[in-house]
């Protein structure tokens, strides 16, 4: 029978501000320990599709979905039947018949995600498309809330390609008052100006702000200073020269010294010496590797949202 309490995370722009506003606090909940003994998952199968490599991503939504009480089936990139022409809609219709969730790295359109999830028995998880990469957004404000006790009025300045990581934290992050976004990419680099437009909306609704430059001159105050690897997963540059491009946006102890006080964040895998300089990394104001422990955290918390668990329409508590 069609389950009608299943819920997509496609898009960060799928949330309500009020789901978006639970799903941080609740990753906050499970970080802290409050939520231990919880076991929304059982007797749910998670469908974990994953195209492109990954550590961080596969391993939280693995790990979540077994301490909450789920069980795994896992698919690499040549075994479902779509590499022999069966349609994703048709594939979505057949695995929502088995699965009550399943969590997908395509490092592909979004359109493909969304035919998995024409469906009413299965909720589907973007674990990262090409476009934007919402779980890692959620982990990201997880990590922030963590650390400042709050996200309303937090300034991140943003260093490197406006990838898909960027693309979620702009949706996400421009719907917390007071927030401000300073993103530095590299000119030919930047964020996709439909992402772009559409944080710009919310920011506009919320009282944030948004802007983009590409240099890295006269860098605002922030309390983050926020970078991600050089080449995205999945994808690959057409220009070969695009490290001396990128060369000027590397994170190193100049721009911390630019931020006094400022945390470092990275989404990881990081390359010392590209992107970033090991003693960033590995300094005392790194975050990077709680900010990874914490996609575990958030991880549990979609998991449990999307298979209803819990009425989105709960007020939030901060953890």
């Amino acid at each position: 029978m069609p389950r009608s309490d299943r819920r997509h995370l496609i898009s960060v722009d799928d949330l309500t501000d009020r789901e978006l506003r639970w799903l941080v606090h609740r990753g906050a909940q499970y970080a802290a320990g409050e939520c231990e003994d919880a076991r929304p998952l059982r007797d749910a199968v998670v469908g974990v599709l994953f195209r492109k490599t990954s550590t961080r991503t596969r391993t939280a939504f693995s790990a979540g979905a077994l301490r909450l009480g789920g069980q795994l089936i896992t698919y690499g990139p040549g075994d479902l039947q779509e590499n022999t022409g069966e349609s994703s809609e048709d594939t979505g219709d057949v695995l929502s018949r088995m699965l009550d969730v399943l969590v997908a790295r395509t490092a592909g359109s979004t359109e493909e995600l969304r035919a998995y999830a024409a469906q009413r028995r299965m909720a589907v998880i973007n674990a990262m498309s090409a476009a934007e990469h919402p779980t890692q957004a959620l982990t990201d404000l997880t990590t922030m809330l963590g650390q400042f006790g709050r996200i309303e009025g937090l300034r991140v300045l943003y260093a490197g390609e406006g990838n898909n990581t960027a693309s979620a934290l702009a949706l996400a992050l421009s719907r917390f008052p007071g927030t401000e976004l300073h993103l530095r990419t590299p000119p030919g680099y930047g964020l996709d100006p439909a992402f772009l437009d559409r944080a710009r909306v919310h920011a506009k609704e919320s009282g944030a702000l948004i802007e983009e430059r590409h240099h890295m001159a006269d860098l605002p105050q922030a309390d983050i200073v926020y970078t991600t690897r050089w080449q995205t997963t999945g994808t690959t540059k057409p220009d070969p020269d695009w490290r001396r491009v990128f060369a000027p946006f590397r994170v190193d102890a100049a721009v911390l010294a630019a931020c006094p006080g400022a945390v470092f964040m990275h989404d990881l895998p990081a390359h010392r010496g590209d992107e970033v300089t090991g003693e960033v990394l590995d300094g005392p104001a790194s975050i990077a590797f709680q900010q990874a422990e914490n996609k575990y955290h958030s991880a549990r918390a979609v998991l449990e949202w999307c298979l209803g668990g819990i009425p989105a329409d709960r007020p939030c508590r901060p953890a």
